[in-house]
């Protein structure tokens, strides 16, 4: 046995030292402490009266110790669980990454006509359905915004579509505290009880900040009542440099660290102890076309960098990656998806959404969906580094096939090589004669021929049809009042 020998590394990437983590956080704290930030909401504003801020109307101004109160309250590990058999499948700590979709594009792109139409309840579920199915996808986010019934409670219906098509654990957005608490009305029958779903949680709420340095009223009594329920909820700021926050990165992600830490006090005074996700979707205005850039290298960089942040504070993180400013599933998507998913995995964000985004977020594609599935299953490979240790090194096996044999028949071979080798679903490696006479089909024709085999073929776990009728009876009552 070698003496400190460290037998297997991986392939990982970091933006930040030690030293400018810390000075981006002590530049943030600054912020909440010197120029403060503003809570809309009255149980907000006075819940962080009470635990000794500067108050000043609705302008708040955070102490230091109140943040580092807050970081040393808050959970290291934040776990999520298959809504049927209450399994964990999902830990989020260190650098275990998952990767899931973005909620709440306005528009779908058909995959039998590639017509660009409206996001629904159909489609809603249509894309759950995928997700489930992909391997590489470990959580769903709603792909899609419901636009077919009443606005006011489209959030419920767009939770139902997705937890009828998938076990897999959910990232919900609702429109505000009531229907937050629908939703967990309806996990809370679905897991069996309160303290069930409390114990098992499969679904974080995600909520956001204005920026900059705004916390809307549905977003803090979101914040507030998942604390008071124990639940999981992730708190991320959409911040664009040069527009809301300023033009310099390191400046930018000073502004939005700020939101997070400010949106992490109020869920910690709330119930210490809370579980809570930071993170946050970091990127330019372009100041050409005026986008949210989904694409540009800023938006990997300020990413990475905010991993290395989250590291250092060693709290569970919310990324993003497999999104593109593409409008159509091109060379152009491919490219700034694979670079995304690659940096995410490198740099070991924990929960990563936004897989399947094109035309910077306005429209979902379960084509590229399907792709970046491929991309993650790559990402994973790389990240994963060479296992270098006795078995794989060989060399008894190298010894007996000698000068000019082959390994195809050695035992070795036949125990080592799926574990060793990463193999495509759709990513082409057949020999040309063998392409053509499949079609000449193209990475996009075997994507979509990907989804509607999944579409018309797969079969997601049902819930009872108990529990179902249950959900459909608290959306029935939600609707009801409208009419009141």
């Amino acid at each position: 046995m070698k003496s400190c020998y460290q037998e297997q590394s991986s392939n990982h990437l970091r933006v930040l030292s030690d030293d400018q983590c810390r000075r981006l956080i002590a530049a943030a704290m600054e912020v909440l402490e010197r120029t403060g930030v503003t809570y809309l909401d009255d149980e907000a504003v006075d819940r962080m009266k009470n635990a000794g801020c500067y108050v000043d109307g609705r302008r708040v101004r955070i102490p230091f110790r109140l943040v580092e109160k807050a970081l040393n309250s808050v959970p290291r590990k934040v776990t999520l669980c298959n809504s049927r058999t209450g399994q964990r499948v999902m830990e989020m700590e260190g650098g275990n990454a998952y990767f899931g979709t973005g909620s709440d594009t306005p528009n779908f792109i058909d995959p039998y006509t590639q017509n660009r139409i409206k996001a629904s309840r159909k489609t809603v579920g249509m894309a759950t359905k995928c997700i489930d199915a992909l391997p590489n996808l470990d959580f769903v986010m709603s792909l899609g915004i419901v636009q077919d019934v009443h606005q006011l409670v489209y959030d419920r219906y767009q939770f139902e579509a997705m937890v009828l098509n998938t076990s897999k654990p959910i990232v919900i957005t609702a429109i505000d505290e009531p229907g937050y608490g629908d939703i967990i009305k309806m996990c809370e029958i679905i897991a069996g009880g309160e303290e069930e779903l409390r114990s098992h949680p499969f679904l974080t709420l995600y909520a956001e900040p204005i920026s900059p340095l705004q916390h809307p009223n549905d977003s803090a009594r979101k914040l507030m009542l998942a604390a008071k329920k124990g639940l999981p909820v992730v708190y991320t700021p959409c911040i664009m440099a040069g527009g809301t926050v300023p033009a310099t990165l390191a400046g930018a992600m000073a502004n939005g660290l700020a939101e997070s830490l400010s949106g992490l006090v109020l869920n910690q005074v709330t119930a210490e102890g809370s579980p809570f996700i930071m993170g946050g979707v970091f990127t330019v205005m372009d100041m050409q076309t005026t986008i949210f850039s989904y694409g540009s290298p800023e938006f990997d960089l300020m990413m990475a960098a905010l991993a290395d942040i989250h590291h250092f504070l060693d709290i569970p993180m919310f990324g993003t990656c497999g999104c593109t400013d593409a409008k159509v599933v091109d060379e152009q998507a491919l490219i700034e998806g694979a670079m995304s998913i690659l940096l995410t995995a490198q740099s070991g964000a924990n929960l990563n959404h936004d897989v399947g985004y094109i035309e910077h977020g306005n429209t979902a594609s379960l084509e590229y969906l399907t792709i970046c599935d491929d991309l993650i299953g790559i990402a994973r490979k790389i990240v994963s580094g060479i296992n270098v240790n006795a078995d794989t090194l060989a060399l008894d096996v190298i010894d007996q096939v000698g000068p000019g044999g082959h390994f195809l028949g050695e035992e070795h071979t036949m125990r080592h090589f799926r574990e060793e080798t990463w193999y495509p679903r759709l990513f082409q490696r057949q020999i040309y004669e063998n392409w053509a006479a499949e079609g000449f089909k193209t990475l996009f024709d075997k994507a979509n021929d990907k989804v509607i085999d999944i579409l018309e073929n797969y079969e997601p776990e049902p819930l009872p049809k108990d529990v179902q009728q249950k959900i459909k009876d608290i959306i029935a009552a939600a609707e009801s009042k409208l009419n009141k």
